[in-house]
């Protein structure tokens, strides 16, 4: 059997590195653990942390293709945060200009969630833990 332990990181592509570079940290408050321009690809590569541990890349490349639809779109759906406030989160999002969705509860667990938008509009969630 394999033997996985953990989601290791997400990898996301942007169109414009230097504004979803401080979407990410100055307004997600992840941490940047490393960043890298690699020549060869003409690409940067970010790699972010969320409370010390390294979870998300993010790329830029030369004219990447676009999303097809949002956010049904074959693929990665939406990546997700926990958030033990999400009110607080909302307003936090909010103030900084950034729309987020009606407040929605899972069926499943009755936990509150919303869905926003990254600069490039690929969906992201808080979901209330």
């Amino acid at each position: 059997m394999l033997n996985l332990s953990a989601v290791h990181h997400i990898a996301l592509i942007c169109s414009d590195y230097e504004t979803s570079k401080r979407f990410y940290t100055n307004i997600l408050g992840l941490s940047i653990l490393g960043e890298y321009f690699r020549a060869e690809r003409q690409s940067y590569k970010l790699d972010l942390a969320l409370n010390g541990q390294y979870i998300l890349e993010l790329f830029s490349f030369p004219n990447p293709a676009e999303r097809p639809s949002r956010p049904e779109a074959l693929g990665l759906r939406h990546l997700a945060f926990a958030v033990p406030d999400l009110d607080a989160a909302i307003a936090h999002l909010n103030e900084k200009g950034i729309v987020t969705e009606p407040i929605r509860v899972d069926e499943h667990t009755g936990r509150r969630f919303t869905f926003f938008a990254d600069p490039d509009d690929l969906p992201l969630e808080f979901y209330e833990v």
